[in-house]
This record gives C-alpha cells, sequence and structure tokens, in this order.
C-alpha cells in the first residue's frame, strides 16, 4: 500500500464515524438510543437491514468461494425472500403492537420471564462470538499488509467499534450504514469493472461466462438429496427458510433495525427490499469472484493465497517440493492462457471448439490438484494449519493487481462493511442485556440510569466481542463459520417463537424445558458432523415444538392426577 491508499482508507472510514457520531449524539432517552423514536423510513430500514448482514466476511469469503467452488453457494439464499414475507404477515404486526425494545420481551408476555430470559442468553451467547468473528475478518487484512500483530489490529478495530456505538446508538448505525452500503456496493462494482477491462481484447463478457462455464464455475443448482451437501436447492428453499426467518425475526441485531421503523408499513417495505435485492445482491458478490477466477488465466495467482503458510513452508525442509510445485503452475497457468485466448478467439468467430473445451477442463483439474499437493506438503510443515485458503484471494487480487487508490477504496469497502454489522451485533447484545437482563431484574430505575447502563453494556460486551475474535481460527472459512454458529442456536429460538405465534396449547414450563432439550440435542448432533450444518435449523425447531409438545402432555397428565 503507498500512501495514497492510506489517505482513501482512513478518511473514508473517519468521515463514516465522525459523520454518523455527530450527527446522534446526545440521546436523551433510552427509547430514542435504542429504537431512534422509531423516526426511521423503510428505505434506511432496509440498507439498515441489509448492510447489518453484509459483513466484512461476506466480501472477503464470498469472491473466495465462488474462485474455488463457483456460483453455487448462491442456493443459500433462496429461502431469504419466503422468510421475508413471513416476517412482514406475523412477526412484524405483534413487535409493533406490544411496542417491545427487543424481540424477547414479546417471550415474556407470552410465556414467562425464564423462558424470555433463556431465549434472552442463547441470543447473546451467539450473536457476541458472531461478532467476534465479524471483528476478526477484516483483522485478517491489516495483518497480512502491515506484518503486525493480529490481537494488536482486533483490539484497535473494537475499540473503533465500541467508539462510536457507545455514542451513537441506533440513529447511529441507521445513519453511518447508508453510507457503508453505498461505499460498499461501489467497491465491488468498481471491482468487477475494472477485471472486465484488464481482460485481452478477444475476451469480452460473453466469453468470460463461457470459459466460467466450461470450468464448472457457473452451475447455480444443485438438486442432490444428499443431506451431508451443504448447498443444494433444496437445502436453500428448507433449512436455508428455517435459518433466515430466525436470523431476520429472532436475532436483536436484526430485529432491533426494524423496530426503528415509522411504522408497520414501512418497517414492512424495507424488509421486502432486502427479500428482493438481497439474492442479486449475493449472486453480483459471487460473481464477482468468478470473474477474478477467470482474471487468473491471464495474470499469475500464487499457488497458496494465505501468505502465512506460504511462509512457512518456504523456511523449511519442504521448500523444494514446494518450489517445484510453484514452477508447475506457473507452466500451467500460461498454457491455460494459450488456450483461453485461442478458445475465445474462436467464440468470437462463431466456432465452439470442444478439443479446446476439454483441454481447458483438464487443466483446470490439474491446477486443482496442484493446490491440494500444496496444501498437502502445508500439513506436513504444520499439522495445526489451516490450508483452506478461500478467504485470501479476494485480498490478494486486491492488493497485488489494482491500482494505488481503488486499493485504499476497496479497502474502506471491507472495513465499511465489518464495522456495520460488528457495531449492530455489538449494540444488539448490550441492547438485550439491559433490556432483557438488567431492566427486566432490577425494575423501578430512571430511564437515565438504564440509558447509561446500555452505554456501559456496549463497553462490557465490546470486550466480550475482542476476546472472542482473538480466539478464533479459521475454520473451513468464514462466512461458513458464521453460519455454523448462527445454524447452532437459531432453530431454538426460533421453534420457541413459532410455538409462541401458532401453537397456544403449549405453555410456559413447556417450552422452556423443550427449548433447553432441544439445543442440547442440537448441539450434540452437530458434534456428530453426520449431515449439513444448515439442517441444525429445522431440527431445532422442531425438536422445541415436538418436544415442548409431550412435556406439556405430561405436565397436563400430572395436573389432572
Amino acid at each position: 500500500m503507498e500512501l495514497l491508499d492510506w489517505i482513501i482508507l482512513l478518511s473514508t472510514l473517519l468521515f463514516i464515524v465522525i459523520y454518523g457520531t455527530y450527527k446522534t449524539r446526545g440521546s436523551k432517552n433510552i427509547q430514542e438510543y435504542i429504537l431512534a423514536n422509531k423516526s426511521t423510513n423503510w428505505f434506511t430500514v432496509g440498507l439498515s437491514v441489509m448492510a447489518t448482514q453484509a459483513s466484512a466476511i461476506t466480501f472477503l469469503s464470498t469472491p473466495g468461494q465462488a474462485f474455488h467452488d463457483g456460483m453455487g453457494f448462491v442456493q443459500f439464499y433462496f429461502g431469504l425472500p419466503l422468510a421475508m414475507v413471513v416476517i412482514c404477515m406475523v412477526f412484524i404486526p405483534v413487535f409493533h403492537r406490544l411496542k417491545v425494545y427487543t424481540a424477547y420481551e414479546f417471550l415474556e408476555s407470552r410465556f414467562d420471564l425464564k423462558t424470555r430470559t433463556l431465549a434472552s442468553v442463547i441470543f447473546l451467547i451467539q450473536r457476541s462470538i458472531g461478532t467476534g468473528i465479524t471483528i476478526y475478518a477484516p483483522a485478517i487484512i491489516l495483518s497480512s499488509i502491515l506484518n503486525w500483530d493480529l490481537t494488536f489490529i482486533i483490539v484497535s478495530i473494537g475499540i473503533v467499534i465500541i467508539f462510536y456505538t457507545y455514542f451513537g446508538g441506533t440513529k447511529a448505525l441507521n445513519i453511518t450504514q447508508k453510507q457503508q452500503a453505498f461505499v460498499i456496493m461501489a467497491g465491488m462494482f468498481l471491482t468487477f469493472f475494472i477485471i472486465l477491462f484488464r481482460l485481452p481484447e478477444e475476451v469480452n463478457f460473453v466469453n468470460v461466462f463461457n470459459v466460467a462455464k466450461i470450468e464448472g464455475k457457473l452451475d447455480l443448482l444443485n438438486f442432490s438429496t444428499d443431506f451431508t451437501e451443504t448447498y443444494t436447492l433444496w437445502n436453500g428453499l428448507t433449512a436455508g427458510f428455517f435459518l433466515m426467518l430466525a436470523y431476520f425475526g429472532t436475532d436483536q441485531s436484526q430485529v432491533g433495525r426494524y423496530l426503528s421503523g415509522k411504522s408497520v408499513k414501512e418497517t414492512q417495505m424495507g424488509l421486502l427490499m432486502n427479500g428482493i435485492l438481497k439474492v442479486p445482491m449475493q449472486f453480483f458478490i459471487l460473481l464477482v469472484g468468478v470473474m477474478v477466477f477467470i482474471f487468473f488465466h491471464f495474470y499469475q495467482s500464487p499457488l497458496h493465497f494465505n501468505p502465512v503458510n506460504t511462509s512457512k513452508v518456504l523456511s523449511s525442509e519442504y521448500q523444494t517440493a514446494y518450489r517445484d510445485l510453484e514452477i508447475d503452475l506457473k507452466n500451467l497457468l500460461n498454457e491455460k492462457k494459450e488456450i483461453t485466448q485461442i478458445y475465445t478467439g474462436q467464440l468470437n468467430q462463431g466456432y465452439e471448439n470442444e478439443m479446446l473445451e476439454e483441454k481447458l477442463v483438464s487443466l483446470n483439474e490439474q491446477e486443482v490438484q496442484l493446490r491440494q499437493d500444496a496444501r498437502d506438503i502445508i500439513l506436513k510443515v504444520d499439522k495445526k494449519a489451516e490450508t483452506n485458503d478461500k478467504d485470501y484471494v479476494f485480498i490478494y487480487f486486491i492488493l497485488n493487481y489494482l491500482p494505488h487508490g481503488i486499493i485504499g477504496f476497496l479497502l474502506a469497502m471491507i472495513f465499511s462493511a465489518a464495522m456495520s454489522s460488528s457495531a449492530s451485533g455489538l449494540y444488539a447484545v448490550a441492547s438485550s442485556s439491559a433490556i432483557d437482563i438488567y431492566k427486566t431484574y432490577r425494575p423501578g430505575l430512571s430511564e437515565k440510569h438504564y440509558l447509561k447502563a446500555t452505554k456501559y453494556l456496549v463497553v462490557f460486551w465490546g470486550i466480550i466481542c475482542i476476546l472472542a475474535a482473538c480466539l478464533i481460527t479459521l475454520f473451513e472459512n468464514l462466512i461458513q463459520l458464521v453460519n455454523i454458529i448462527g445454524s447452532i442456536f437459531y432453530g431454538t429460538v426460533l421453534g420457541i417463537f413459532l410455538i409462541a405465534f401458532f401453537f397456544k396449547y403449549i405453555k410456559a414450563k413447556a417450552t422452556f424445558w423443550g427449548a433447553l432439550l432441544a439445543q442440547l440435542i442440537v448441539i450434540y448432533i452437530y458434534y456428530l458432523d453426520a449431515i449439513s450444518y444448515l439442517w441444525l435449523n429445522p431440527i431445532g425447531v422442531f425438536l422445541v415444538i415436538i418436544i415442548g409438545f409431550i412435556l406439556q402432555l405430561v405436565f397436563n397428565k400430572k395436573n389432572r392426577t
């Protein structure tokens, strides 16, 4: 990075933080601090919801996911539009009618205090870990750029997020997330067109799709019914639906965004906007990853994208073997470049050469094998090394192949996403612990007291999230880790809410113990690693409902005897 990049990066981030804090300083009471006096219009609600979900992990991991595995990840979001419709019809009218600060207040009115507390505690556990991950993700970037200590960077990022969350509250989040959403999408579009511009003249936009399709990167739909496969059409429409319903309907980091809406209609419009735009947005981000994949047909890519692993190998006894693989990859990529140029040139003349198509497929398979051989060597050097380098693909491309100035802007994009989602998560756990725990168990104090308590809890949970970020290591890839953690806990909480809405027969005691038992079973199922993690969501939901129903029958029988 050069001085120009640093100026653009820091000035963009400082403007967002200072402007947002200045415009929203001085909240007078807890309603203004948490709900922004219910003054948020539908467009801001929609952007805020989208920006909360679109963390730095999205923009680090998703392009890398497409680079290695293609566009199939988009199926994960197919259940989202339907989930938005259900939330608009069922959840939002109830939340607004009861005038709640958090989603979990509703559970006390339907059940009792301990059920509300259980749901809140489950949320606090999973969201504090999830927020730690969203802080950890951008820290990887600075660590690889500057060779600074990772812990130092995590703490620095965490302090910035604590600062403007503490002073600004929900209004600050809403205002800054507008700006962050603009920076994020502008950065992705800019990357897309820069790649397209830098490809050889004979490789046009249509040719990009032809080459990507041949090499399996545009396989959008997987109709497999194998439950161990994660990204299939059926998983997205069923298990993904339950995950999205739980995330947007019961997770305070999202519920808090739309509880500040001016009215039921404004809130519903904001969520429907998210339902309409989210899948195309994820499709486009994955497409950028595919464009990076095509880009590296014509420019050299490393054998392994994680520089830490590469450095370890090159200072070990396996250096020669690794260098040999690098030479093999270089020769292979040169051949792939030549074949791709010939093939696209013939496409422009209206001729599809099947022999060249087969050659491209063969070269791609050889490249995959070389990268696997490199990972095998890395594991020989360090058995505990994380060899999955998906999270490093996009940042490597940014730092090595984009012009200075653009580098600074794209890093600002990633940090904006990190600040947006991390601040929302931090604010959610602080407001939930303040309202669902502190205020509930210490009622009758002044509004000023609860406002101060909420701000202090921002600092407390900020420290917890920073500690969580310091303890996290890569697992598969970051975006998958976030969804795994959510899937372990979301089903239980969603099950409680669905009982509250639709199963009046099941009362508080049965719901509480049903949820507790279901959560333990889901954790055990995940430990067995027998099915895709996405299925933990519907499993958790149905376990809560079924166990709750059985327990209610037992309790009713006991009461009659």
